[in-house]
């Protein structure tokens, strides 16, 4: 993650003290975990077919990852131990599609929340740079 000032001083996600704080705190983030997960289920088949038929356990995950990712209580490390993505999506074919599907449904999640200033910007790049290092298959 780009953490710290920009050349122009400022953090490369905005004013906020935090992602976590620009997100909104934890009802931020939660609000940004469900709408993520909203849009996979709403127009990703790549990505829906990946997951459980009831995904509120992989919502929980991913609002307790991307609690302690941006700044905030670091929920999964806590319950879950190291996040170890790489290993923990092995047993999914992570095409070049479907690591590209991942920040165009968080994108369209962002959109939803109305996330706006540098944070959107930066939160697309920075977990895109995540979803692109699991892709696992050409």
């Amino acid at each position: 993650m780009e953490i710290g000032p920009t050349p122009e001083g400022r953090n490369s996600w905005g004013d906020a003290e935090s992602p976590f704080a620009g997100l909104g705190g934890d009802e931020g983030v939660r609000a940004l975990a469900w709408a993520f997960y909203d849009v996979v289920e709403e127009t990703s088949p790549v990505l829906r077919a990946m997951l459980p038929a009831n995904t509120t356990v992989s919502r929980q995950k991913l609002y307790e990852f991307l609690s302690g990712w941006t700044g905030g209580p670091p929920l999964y490390w806590e319950r879950r131990g190291h996040p170890a993505l790489r290993m923990r999506h092995a047993p999914f074919p992570i095409d070049r599609h479907a690591a590209e599907e991942w920040p165009r449904c968080l994108s369209e999640a962002l959109e939803r929340l109305g996330t706006d200033g540098d944070l959107g910007p930066f939160l697309r790049r920075e977990l895109g740079r995540t979803a692109d290092q699991l892709q696992n298959i050409p």
